[in-house]
């Protein structure tokens, strides 16, 4: 036919024949029928995931894939920079990388009908295979993921069909040159516009009735664990913490509190999405190597036994010099030394043949403690209270381990469900396989919290504020500095335990001027800060904290 272009996929598709302005529409027309087929995937995903688990959703699995494969370099700049968020800037990422596949997508469904779809089902497999090797990954976790590329592939497939180019018919001409067919004949660039428009709308509307149907399901599960946690009364502790001593909080304006409340705690973990776990149907599995009498605990179990309460600070290894990674709460839990005592577990430094005890959480994320640290007298924990209530998802609900004067990627595992006795030398946890270092004591540091840095205090006393910590240790002495100079030392707040950390104050007699001041803090082991400056990377950072401030 003459005039149509040789393509049989798209016959009007020469720029010559249809006007510029029809081929821009079009254009945008298949980017948004992209759009349209992501969001499908998406939605249709969440409900199916609504039938799995909430955590084989794709966005949920590519995510912990791509936090599983990112560098330790990369982590710690995520988590440096963005802090807490760090996960929605992830998530956030991701839906905006699969939004500019899907208008690509769309776009090159015009030319060529089935190579989108075909593209469409790839990124379906990319996120089936991301679910299924999650740690704790099943193969019907990939069913999220399949489903909805599946759906979306014929939705894409539709939409570019409404959008295809209709022929312009000559109509059928007499040898006197008269038109044998009076039929009106097609504009140039015409296309199903009518059509399109009803597929979209109804694809966009069933997608999103069944995401939020997805999310409902989902969220009826999470409610439920919510109801167990509702329902929770802690009983009183077998052997309580002391009272605070006066004097542990100076009350100095600026200065962190000596309790970090529930909701200012730090969290810093590789969960998306933050695990509901049903108190009532919760198990903890101990066994392994050297454990004589295999365990299966309820949280019901945990509470029935001799609960100790004690005053901890946690601190994260992914804490910089001078960061916000470090807290202080009142934890209730079971001793864990008894447990793995009833269990038949010998410390390697006793004659037991495990030196490492793998904790593992509901989401597969697995972290190594040394099996004599937990067990030498210190008050390690299976935690199941924070500060007076059961502990918040975000920290671990129902029961994490805490062991004073370890950071926490060797030792704080949340949303714990198993612990398994083996060696360092069987096997590495999830941090080491990724570069930090088998065991990791907490390195002594000190912190200035008052006054604020690029601060603008009136010549005269200013208050110079702040905390240190060497849990399991203890803080001896605290010295502050001005512009390089001699060592001042700093009142000392009433010590707690020394698994707490220790505020500071030093009273200055602030001049006019720019001013660097700095900070170190010695143990109870003589143990001074070193004024190397290192990273965190591969078990904890080293140097001084400094502020400059501008004095008036």
């Amino acid at each position: 036919m003459a005039g149509v272009s040789e393509d049989p996929k798209d016959p009007m598709s020469e720029a010559g024949q249809v006007p510029r302005g029809v081929r821009v529409v079009r254009g945008a027309l298949a980017a948004l029928s992209g759009l349209i087929a992501g969001l499908v995937a998406l939605c249709v995903a969440e409900l199916v995931s609504a039938a799995v688990r909430p955590e084989a959703g794709p966005v949920t699995a590519v995510g912990g894939a791509v936090i599983d494969r990112t560098p330790a370099a990369v982590k710690d700049f995520a988590v440096r920079n963005f802090g807490n968020d760090d996960k929605l800037v992830l998530q956030l990422g991701i839906l905006a990388l699969l939004a500019l596949f899907a208008m690509a997508v769309g776009v090159a469904s015009l030319r060529y009908r089935k190579v989108g779809p075909a593209a469409v089902l790839v990124f379906g497999a990319i996120g089936a295979l991301a679910a299924v090797e999650r740690p704790d990954g099943r193969v019907s976790d990939a069913l999220p993921s399949v489903v909805g590329a599946l759906v979306a592939c014929a939705v894409l497939y539709l939409l570019a069909g409404r959008l295809a180019y209709r022929p312009s018919p000559d109509g059928d001409r007499g040898t006197d040159g008269a038109a044998a067919d009076a039929a009106p004949v097609t504009p140039p660039g015409s296309f199903d516009r009518r059509g399109f428009v009803i597929a979209a709308t109804a694809a966009a509307a069933v997608s999103a009735g069944a995401g939020v149907l997805g999310r409902r399901l989902n969220a009826s599960g999470a409610a439920e664990a919510a109801a167990s946690r509702e329902a929770v009364a802690l009983p009183a502790p077998s052997s309580t913490a002391r009272p605070i001593p006066a004097g542990a909080d100076l009350g100095v304006r600026g200065l962190s509190s000596f309790t970090t409340s529930n909701k200012d705690f730090y969290r810093v973990d590789t969960a998306l999405v933050v695990p509901r776990v049903d108190a009532n149907s919760w198990r903890l599995r101990i066994h392994g190597k050297g454990v004589s009498r295999p365990l299966t605990v309820s949280f019901q179990d945990l509470l029935r036994r001799e609960l100790i309460e004690r005053d901890i600070t946690l601190t994260c290894v992914s804490n910089e010099v001078g960061g916000p990674y470090v807290g202080n709460a009142r934890w209730i839990g079971v001793p864990l030394a008894d447990l793995l005592a009833e269990a038949g577990v010998r410390p390697p430094s006793k004659g037991g043949p495990a030196d490492q005890l793998v904790s593992r959480s509901v989401d597969g994320m697995t972290i190594g403690t040394p099996v004599d640290t937990v067990m030498d007298g210190r008050d390690a924990m299976l935690a199941v209270g924070m500060n007076g209530e059961p502990l918040p998802f975000d920290h671990g609900f129902p029961v994490r381990m805490v062991v004073p004067g370890l950071y926490g990627y060797v030792s704080a595992c949340k949303w714990l469900e198993d612990l398994e006795l083996t060696t360092f030398d069987d096997y590495d946890a999830y941090w080491v396989k990724r570069s930090w270092s088998r065991e990791a004591p907490i390195k002594t540091q000190s912190r200035i919290d008052t006054p604020r840095p690029f601060a603008s205090p009136k010549a005269g006393k200013v208050p110079v504020a702040g905390v240190a910590w060497a849990q399991h240790r203890g803080i001896e002495r605290v010295e502050v500095r001005v512009d390089g100079g001699s060592w001042n030392p700093a009142k000392l707040a009433a010590e707690d335990s020394e698994d707490t950390w220790r505020q500071w104050l030093w009273e200055w007699p602030a001049t006019s001027g720019s001013h660097t001041l700095e900070v170190r803090a010695t143990d109870r082991d003589g143990n001074t800060q070193t004024d190397k400056r290192v990273g965190t990377v591969p078990n904890g950072a080293t140097g001084w904290h400094s502020v400059v401030v501008a004095v008036d």
